[in-house]
C-alpha cells in the first residue's frame, strides 16, 4: 500500500510542510526511519532525529520548530502522537480488508453469513452458525455448530470456537485462541478415579472485547461462562467454567482464573496473577502482577502478594520482608540479653 503526504494530511486534516505527492508505503520509528517510510515525532528528546532521519514524512506537532530546517516532508497536526495511532489504525484497517471465500473450505448449508464477509482457506463454519455482516474468518479457524458471530469481528488463523458460543459485535480473538472447551469438571469415584462431569454451558462475548493469542476460555458446567463488553484480555489467559468477568476490565497475560469466580468491571490484572474458585472480585480493583487471590475483594482497592493483601500494606511490609534475617538476629540477641539480665544470678 502507498500513500502520499497529501492523502494523509487529508486523513488527520493536518498541514503539510514539504512536498504534498512526497509517498510512503510502510511505518517506521523515527530513529530507524528510511526512505518510503512514515514516522511520527513528538517528544522533544528526539528533535535531532528530524534532521538525520531517512524517513519520507513526519507527523509533528503543529509548535514544531527548530533551528535547522529538516528537508524531511512535514505533516503538521494538533497533536502528533494521536495523530500517528489514527493513522495506525487506519493502516491496520486496509491491510485487513480482505472479501471474499478462499478455497478449500467447509461452509454447512445451514449456516447463515452477512455480506462483505472473508473467509480464508480450510476455515470450517459448522451447522446452524449465524455470522453477521463484515466478519472475517481467517484460515484454519473451526467455527462449531449453533454458534453465533455479531458483524465487524474478526477470527484470526487458527482459532477454535467450539459449539453453542455467542460473540458480540466488534470482537477480535487471536491466533491460537480455543473459545468452548470443556471446564475441568472431573468427580473421584471409589477406586480413586476420575470421570469427567458432562459440561453442557456455554460461552458468551459480548460486544467489543478483544482476546489475545492462545487464550483458552472454557464453557459452563451450566450456564454460561461471561466475558462482558469492552473486556481486553491479553495472551495466554486461562478462564475457567462459569466464569464471569465484568465491563472494561483488562487483564494482563498468563493470568489463571479459576471456575465460577466474579470479576467485576473497569478492573486492572496484571500478569501471571492466579486467582482461586468461587471468588467475588469488585469493580474498580487493581491486582498487581504475580499476586495469588485467595479471597473476596470490596470494591475500589488495590492488592499484592500472595495471599494478596493491600498493596500500601505490602509496600511497607516489603522493606521488612527482605530484612527479615537481620530481624530476627536482633530479636534473639535481644532476648539473650534480658535472659541474662533477668536470671537468679544477677539478682
Amino acid at each position: 500500500m502507498e500513500f502520499t503526504a497529501q492523502q494523509i494530511a487529508d486523513i488527520l486534516e493536518g498541514d503539510i510542510a514539504g512536498n504534498p505527492e512526497e509517498k510512503v508505503s510502510k511505518i517506521s520509528k523515527i530513529e530507524e526511519g528510511e526512505k518510503g517510510s512514515l514516522t511520527f515525532l513528538s517528544n522533544p528528546k528526539y528533535n535531532s532525529y528530524s534532521n538525520t532521519t531517512n524517513a519520507s514524512i513526519i507527523i509533528v506537532d503543529r509548535n514544531f520548530n527548530l533551528e535547522k530546517k529538516p528537508t524531511t516532508t512535514l505533516i503538521k497536526v494538533d497533536n502528533a502522537h494521536k495523530a500517528f495511532g489514527k493513522i495506525l489504525a487506519f493502516y491496520n484497517e486496509v491491510k485487513n480488508n480482505k472479501i471474499g471465500r478462499e478455497s478449500p473450505n467447509f461452509i454447512s448449508e445451514s449456516a447463515k453469513i452477512g455480506e462483505n464477509e472473508y473467509i480464508g482457506a480450510f476455515a470450517y463454519i459448522g451447522k446452524n452458525v449465524i455470522i453477521g455482516q463484515n466478519v472475517k474468518i481467517y484460515p484454519n479457524s473451526y467455527i462449531g455448530d449453533n454458534s453465533t458471530i455479531g458483524d465487524n469481528c474478526t477470527v484470526f488463523s487458527g482459532v477454535k470456537i467450539y459449539s453453542e458460543t455467542i460473540i458480540g459485535n466488534n470482537c477480535k480473538i487471536h491466533s491460537g485462541t480455543t473459545i468452548g472447551s470443556d471446564g475441568f469438571g472431573f468427580t473421584p469415584n471409589e477406586n480413586g478415579e476420575y470421570t469427567a462431569i458432562p459440561q453442557i454451558g456455554n460461552v458468551i462475548i459480548e460486544d467489543h472485547v478483544d482476546i489475545g493469542s492462545s487464550c483458552t476460555i472454557d464453557r459452563a458446567t451450566m450456564g454460561s461462562t461471561i466475558i462482558r463488553k469492552g473486556v481486553k484480555l491479553d495472551n495466554q489467559i486461562q478462564v475457567a467454567h462459569n466464569v464471569e468477568i465484568g465491563k472494561n476490565t483488562v487483564i494482563a497475560a498468563q493470568t489463571g482464573i479459576a471456575g465460577s469466580t466474579k470479576i467485576g468491571k473497569n478492573s486492572m490484572i496484571g500478569g501471571q496473577v492466579g486467582i482461586a474458585g468461587h471468588l467475588t472480585l469488585g469493580d474498580n480493583i487493581k491486582v498487581q502482577a504475580q499476586s495469588g487471590i485467595t479471597k473476596n475483594l470490596k470494591s475500589n482497592i488495590t492488592v499484592q502478594g500472595t495471599p494478596a493483601f493491600a498493596f500500601t500494606k505490602f509496600n511497607k511490609s516489603y522493606i521488612h520482608f527482605k530484612n527479615l534475617p537481620a530481624i530476627i538476629s536482633k530479636i534473639d540477641n535481644l532476648e539473650k540479653e534480658l535472659s541474662t539480665t533477668t536470671s537468679p544470678e544477677n539478682e
